[in-house]
């Protein structure tokens, strides 16, 4: 008896699975082309991590090339250019963390309590248009407003003060490398905290003003909470990009007078590596930020677990 109930348990199983491919055929037949895409295009190319193991010739190919273990890491690790280089790219990127991260969150908030949708319409409008311009337009943007000869310091000048070296200054750079970095950036984020607070309970803010709740009590203890789930992911995000940088902002908001400060990985990269056709050494560099930006990833989800808050993983 019990191996018939078991074989009508199993038949009526093959039978609900054959049903529900046959109803829900046509999605697997769509996640067919972004499986292959990421198969082809993001996980077939890290085979090629192996070259920072080696010493890269293009005519022996990667399998051929000889095997030199961590040389490329011990040369980056024994050099002061390279440590210059993270440096930077740490202060940096701190930088965008502590200025930057906070501020699309109170823009958010403060929008979302506005009353005229058309004002928040188009506020949100403004504040996302930067996104779609490139570094080389900011930069020229940068220098034509605080160069020595720009807007800001004439306008300095006329009243009767020396000009300011915005971005001669390395002190100052970074100040402005991070302005218009929010700038740029800050409409992105925008888009997402307003979807999340788009989710959120109302009915909850509506009783907590019942209860004589303030605004700022509102915000505080109804309001960032509900959101506090998207926080903590982008937060965690953010954290694992601490020694990963892009390279066109760096490289373009630069100059020669800032290069103690201007110069990050990306740009070291560019210079030793790729430039100098070192595609092994430029591999090596792209593995030690993947690695570390895993590991700052899992303990800022780990510490963020402690504190209570919900993480990735």
């Amino acid at each position: 008896m019990d191996g018939k109930k078991k074989s009508t348990v199993k038949k009526k199983g093959v039978g609900s699975m054959k049903l529900y491919l046959r109803n829900s055929w046509q999605l697997y037949a769509m996640l067919v082309v972004p499986v292959v895409y990421m198969i082809l295009f993001k996980y077939k190319p890290m085979i090629g991590v192996v070259v920072a193991f080696k010493k890269f010739n293009v005519f022996q190919g990667i399998w051929n090339s000889p095997w030199v273990g961590f040389a490329h890491f011990k040369e980056a690790f024994t050099s002061a250019d390279f440590w210059s280089a993270l440096k930077n790219t740490l202060i940096l990127n701190l930088g965008d963390l502590v200025i930057g991260f906070p501020i699309p969150i109170f823009l958010a908030i403060f929008l979302n309590e506005l009353r005229s949708s058309g004002v928040r319409k188009t506020t949100q409008t403004l504040l996302y248009l930067p996104n779609f311009l490139s570094w080389v337009i900011i930069s020229g943007v940068a220098t034509q407003l605080l160069s020595s000869s720009g807007l800001v310091n004439n306008i300095v000048n006329a009243l009767g003060f020396n000009s300011i070296p915005f971005l001669s200054n390395s002190f100052l750079w970074r100040f402005v490398y991070w302005f218009f970095g929010v700038w740029q950036g800050a409409g992105y984020s925008l888009i997402v905290y307003l979807a999340a607070l788009m989710a959120t309970d109302a009915s909850l803010g509506e009783a907590a003003y019942i209860d004589g709740a303030t605004r700022m009590q509102r915000i505080w203890h109804v309001t960032l909470p509900q959101i506090s789930s998207t926080i903590t992911v982008l937060l965690i995000m953010q954290i694992g990009k601490l020694v990963s940088i892009s390279f066109d902002r760096p490289y373009m908001m630069g100059n020669t007078l800032v290069k103690d400060a201007s110069d990050v990985i990306s740009t070291y990269v560019y210079s030793i590596g790729l430039a100098a056709g070192r595609f092994d050494f430029a591999t090596a560099i792209g593995l030690f930020q993947t690695v570390v930006g895993v590991v700052l990833v899992l303990l800022a989800n780990a510490v963020i677990k402690k504190m209570g808050q919900e993480g990735i993983v």
